[in-house]
């Protein structure tokens, strides 16, 4: 989508594997309610998507289907096809009507051991088939604002450089989750996500080939936070938070208010 037509907030969540099966569809049906009658999405200043566990996707897209959601998983192979058990590749996530992967999520790497040569593949494997890429990056300790800009920056730009190598770049999803705040109590300070976001909005734009991507703040993100950070950011990834789906609409109602505060 061009860059000067798509919404101006965009809004994720990720489920992880915290819900059952009819726990995550009755969630979805709650999300569609919320999505057909909210006015930042009927009016499309904000885009929403969610990404269920695989066994729900396509189940929880059809739920959603009617409705300006999209759904997409919250990872994939590296590989289109082949003898690669357990695995679910771009190819079969695109024809079931996913729209998003997520790649390089701190759990990811932390407990299956992928490191940036994986995420690469992975970016890649989503980019040929269709899919957006939802890239989490972000630093592992706690550092100064500065400190954590220089080096989120460099990890999307190292990891991009390698994906590219295996086929032309699109528009992604930087999803910025300092991974010292993933499950904390509170998020980063809206001081430091400014800081990190901006930098990697910074730097995208002096990227053609990622014309149209997004930087959007994860890492314990919740309702309130999209009003603290205001333009700084393109959105929220949401998680735990994101269970009530009346904290959903509070996001929601807060990138109503942002789109209408930068129109004004």
């Amino acid at each position: 989508m061009p860059a000067q037509n798509r919404p101006r907030v965009t809004v994720g969540v990720s489920l992880k594997m915290y819900f059952g099966h009819h726990e995550t569809l009755n969630w979805a049906r709650s999300i569609a309610d919320l999505a057909a009658r909210h006015p930042a999405v009927t009016g499309g200043t904000a885009e929403l998507f969610v990404l269920p566990a695989f066994p729900a996707l396509v189940p929880v897209t059809g739920i959603l289907a009617g409705t300006e959601v999209r759904t997409g998983a919250q990872d994939l192979a590296t590989e289109d096809s082949g003898p690669y058990t357990g695995e679910v590749s771009g190819a079969h996530l695109h024809e079931i009507g996913a729209r998003y992967a997520e790649v390089g999520h701190a759990e990811r790497r932390r407990l299956f051991g992928e490191g940036d040569t994986v995420v690469a593949a992975k970016t890649a494997a989503a980019l040929r088939n269709g899919l957006t890429p939802v890239l989490c990056v972000g630093e592992l300790d706690r550092v100064a604002p500065a400190e954590a800009a220089a080096r989120t920056v460099a990890e999307a730009e190292r990891v991009l450089a390698t994906a590219a190598h295996e086929g032309p770049l699109g528009p992604v999803v930087l999803a910025y989750e300092p991974q010292w705040a993933i499950g904390a109590p509170r998020p980063a300070s809206p001081a430091h996500i400014r800081a990190v976001c901006e930098a990697l909005t910074g730097w995208l734009a002096t990227r053609p080939a990622l014309s149209g991507s997004r930087v959007i703040y994860g890492g314990s993100a919740g309702p309130g936070l999209l009003t603290e950070l205001g333009a700084s950011v393109d959105g929220l990834f949401l998680g735990r938070f994101a269970h009530d789906p009346a904290a959903v609409e509070r996001v929601l109602d807060e990138a109503r208010e942002e789109a209408a505060a930068c129109t004004a």
